[in-house]
């Protein structure tokens, strides 16, 4: 594994730990993962909640949801650009990890989260950062953001030399179906806004990984600036 892979790995597992201080405890609860994957992240938020009596996932691509549905998970097959099937003021907490880039239509996204949530629900949302210093660099050496270089079903890392698949000779490398396209990249700033003009409260909003820096100096420049980490992570309040 690259020095730079290293690096990414390490920010993801920092960005997992962040996500995690980011629930709280509510008896009776019922959880939405909206982009669930194979459901093994959502059973580990599952065991982070005291009090979670019911966990739902929507999940895009089948060979995903079946398997998510064998970890008893209660999945809806369903696009999140578009309206999702739960009644008002349903849900109280809802998760999604990695997810809002991919979406072409975010007000929808937003909108549909503050619909289902019950009042005084929470919403926790991770996603890359545009303004991490490795998207800033790469823009000023003329090249795609690393957070925007997923935008072909034809070749991974697009206008990036020094994307994490580029030269690989693997499937990876080909590139990704629409569905896990980046489409839409946020700052701080942006996320917190776009949540806003929904009528949400921020709560709360963290960084992890810091490139190009390694570990605990890593974790500690998070803390001070998390305007330019690899990823953020919010929690927004429906209050």
């Amino acid at each position: 594994m690259s020095y730079f892979n290293k690096l990414f790995f390490r920010a993801g597992q920092n960005c997992i730990n962040i996500i995690f201080s980011m629930f709280e405890d509510k008896p009776n609860s019922i959880l939405l993962d909206c982009g669930c994957g194979d459901g093994d992240f959502t059973k580990q938020i599952i065991k982070r909640i005291k009090g979670c009596m019911e966990a739902h996932g929507i999940e895009i691509l089948p060979e995903y949801a079946e398997d998510a549905k064998k970890k008893g998970i209660i999945i809806h097959q369903c696009d999140l650009n578009k309206e999702i099937p739960f009644e008002n003021e349903s849900i109280d907490i809802v998760f999604s990890n990695q997810v809002i880039e991919h979406l072409y239509d975010t007000d929808i996204f937003i909108s549909e989260i503050y619909r289902v949530l019950k009042p005084g629900g929470y919403a926790v949302i991770s996603t890359e950062n545009l303004s991490s210093w490795h998207n800033i660099f790469a823009l000023i050496l003329g090249w795609q953001p690393f957070s925007l270089s997923n935008i072909s079903s034809l070749r991974s890392s697009v206008g990036n030399f020094l994307g994490l698949h580029r030269r690989k000779n693997d499937s990876l490398s080909i590139g990704a179906p629409r569905a896990m396209q980046h489409m839409r990249i946020f700052s701080p700033l942006g996320l917190k806004e776009i949540f806003e003009i929904h009528s949400f409260k921020c709560e709360r909003i963290a960084g992890a990984g810091y490139y190009p820096l390694p570990g605990f100096l890593a974790r500690f420049m998070a803390r001070v600036d998390m305007r330019h980490t690899a990823f953020l992570t919010a929690r927004f309040r429906k209050e």
